[in-house]
């Protein structure tokens, strides 16, 4: 993995042009020097040896000792690279090498050579150059190449300083212009520091180019576009989250009127329809003709279907808003499959259906809530009836018993019209009819099969629908049902004192909560609740999910400006369609003193485990 921090463009610049210079100006002395010098000592030799041939000219004749020797001396004082001058007699020939090989290793690499120029007796005075001339000996000239060497650096010395004054000069001007567009680019790059150091920076700062480089111009004027563009967008952003913020607020106070409007009107109807059927039960059959019976039965039938729709409405309203909670007890499922088969056999047999059982378990004893249980296998047999023309309506049950748990899988078979598979998703949703023929001769107002969706899911159960057009619909309800030995839950919460903070309905966490073992006074006054807790010692004071965070924060603020030896636990229970809007009223509530901010849950373990955690007993 490579550490080393990030380089900067101008540093680059100036290391590849410091780099380019060494490697040049080395290049060029080693080259100049190599090739300067070898030429050097070429032109040296060659001078020597015009020298000596001169010299032995002069010594073929015998008379000319005396001037040979003065020459010599003379030259060994003018030519300070001849090191010695020698005269040896030979009648042999004598093959030097030196004299026209390897002159670039003899002049870089040799402290001297030796040249032997041949010495002949002819008249002529000619160097030997033929058979019939008489070698007399050899005329040995020393050439010391280091001092040669050093002579010939000091003479170029102060040319390759200015050579190199030079270069180092014009790469400088090179380097000056290679660093424009740097400072262009570390101009942007500050740019970029400062936006990247200010999130919330709403305007560029100034970018100047002082040099008109293409390149940079469109990279600085694609920057700017960015950052406008981002701006743009985040003035959208910020007006779409007022927007939302407004929404959300008017869809709470919506939220509460609906709430309070579905209360209202069906304790109204409710409350109609009491009157009609109480005032129906009243009459005396006796005293009726058998048109007024007639007439009274089809009213009968139509209040009785209008109580069990409103029934249904309420229930589904109470499980939306989580007002309903579960009784769990031990039950039989034969007999309360038993019970389902006596209660719709006579409703079949007046269709000509066949209501039929598949058990495929022995007795056993389970514990849930039978009631709920009973209610949506009620609904899926009575729909299987009413739509099932000819044939027939089964019911299965399946037990399967694991280490922990046991799991329950009941099936309501028809042979009916059936459901198109396009609908099949749709069908759980509150008032949705299949806009069809075939079904919009039968009664009903969907709210059944809502029910039974809300209601298995109350008790984490699952319902499948496997259907098919002109052949039938299968439902199949899995219920998970914990063994009758662990579903003995101990109140681990007995001895907790819990104040609970209602706006308009109190739900079923209440009921949780004291099956629990909790112990839960409810109010819906601010007052009274900032007067209990500041009179009496609570545990935990919690705020139910239709109390507004506004409101719950300007409470909590009170009671935490009035608290001095103990300190109440808070939690803010918010619905589970606003988890999305959390981060909105989180940081207000916990600013006020409230401790947790959860979504509203009510199964009995995790709330409990939940509410231990928080207060530290695990």
């Amino acid at each position: 993995m490579n550490n080393r921090p990030p380089q900067t463009l101008s540093t680059l610049i100036w290391q590849s042009i410091l780099q380019t210079i060494i490697l040049a100006v080395s290049a060029g002395l080693f080259v100049s020097f190599v090739y300067g010098f070898v030429q050097y000592y070429k032109e040296t030799r060659q001078h020597i040896q015009e020298i000596a041939t001169l010299l032995t000219i002069s010594a073929s004749i015998a008379e000319n000792t005396d001037v040979v020797d003065e020459q010599i001396q003379f030259l060994l004082e003018k030519e300070p690279s001849i090191e010695s001058i020698l005269f040896y007699t030979t009648s042999q020939p004598v093959v030097d090498a030196n004299q026209l090989r390897y002159d670039w290793k003899n002049a870089l690499f040799a402290n001297s050579i030796s040249l032997n120029y041949p010495v002949v007796g002819d008249p002529t005075n000619k160097i030997l150059s033929s058979k019939e001339d008489t070698l007399v000996g050899y005329l040995n000239v020393t050439v010391d190449i280091a001092m040669l060497r050093e002579d010939w650096i000091k003479s170029n010395l102060l040319l390759w300083l200015m050579t190199t004054l030079l270069a180092i000069i014009w790469a400088l001007f090179i380097l000056r212009k290679l660093n424009w567009p740097s400072k262009d680019v570390a101009t942007l790059s500050a740019a970029c520091d400062i936006v990247i150091k200010n999130p919330e920076l709403e305007r560029l700062p100034m970018i100047q180019q002082r040099f008109e480089f293409q390149e940079l111009i469109r990279i600085n004027q694609a920057f700017i576009t960015i950052f406008e563009r981002l701006q743009v967008a985040k003035q959208d952003y910020q007006a779409l989250a007022a927007l939302e913020k407004q929404l959300h607020h008017k869809d709470l106070s919506l939220d509460v009127q609906l709430r309070n409007f579905q209360s209202m009107i069906t304790h109204e109807l409710k409350t109609s329809l009491n009157a009609i059927v109480g005032g129906l039960q009243l009459l005396d059959d006796e005293r009726l003709s058998h048109e007024q019976k007639d007439a009274i039965d089809i009213i009968h039938n139509g209040s009785d279907k209008l109580v069990l729709t409103l029934d249904q409405i309420i229930q589904l309203n109470q499980i939306q808003k989580g007002q309903i909670s579960l009784q769990i007890h031990e039950f039989n499922p034969l007999q309360l499959i038993a019970d389902l088969l006596a209660d719709f056999e006579p409703i079949a047999k007046q269709k000509g259906l066949v209501l039929i059982s598949h058990i495929h378990h022995i007795d056993y004893v389970l514990e849930g809530d039978a009631a709920r249980i009973k209610q949506i296998l009620s609904i899926l047999i009575n729909n299987a009836i009413k739509f099932t023309p000819t044939g027939q309506v089964s019911i299965t049950s399946q037990l399967t018993h694991f280490n922990n748990s046991n799991r329950w899988q009941i099936g309501v078979a028809d042979t009916g019209i059936g459901i198109d598979s396009s609908f099949i998703d749709d069908i759980f949703n509150p008032f949705f009819q299949v806009d069809s023929s075939k079904t919009r001769q039968y009664e009903g107002s969907g709210i059944g099969l809502p029910v039974v969706k809300q209601m298995a899911q109350l008790m984490a159960a699952s319902v499948e629908v496997d259907s098919s057009l002109g052949v039938g619909t299968n439902f199949t309800v899995t219920i998970p049902m914990a063994n009758q030995r662990q579903s003995e839950q101990q109140q681990d919460l007995r001895g907790l004192k819990l104040i609970y903070y209602y706006y308009h309905e109190k739900g079923s966490l209440v009921d949780e909560l004291q099956r629990l073992g909790a112990d839960v006074v409810c109010y819906q006054n601010e007052q009274v609740v900032v007067d209990e807790i500041s009179t009496k010692k609570f545990d935990i004071l919690m705020f139910a999910e239709d109390v507004f965070s506004r409101k719950a924060a300007l409470l909590a603020s009170r009671i935490r400006a009035l608290e001095t030896e103990s300190r109440t636990l808070m939690v803010f229970w918010y619905p589970q369609q606003q988890i999305h809007d959390l981060a909105s009223f989180e940081f207000g509530l916990k600013v006020a003193g409230v401790d947790y901010c959860e979504v509203a849950k009510y199964e009995g373990k995790a709330l409990n485990d939940l509410l231990k955690y928080w207060l530290g007993w695990i």
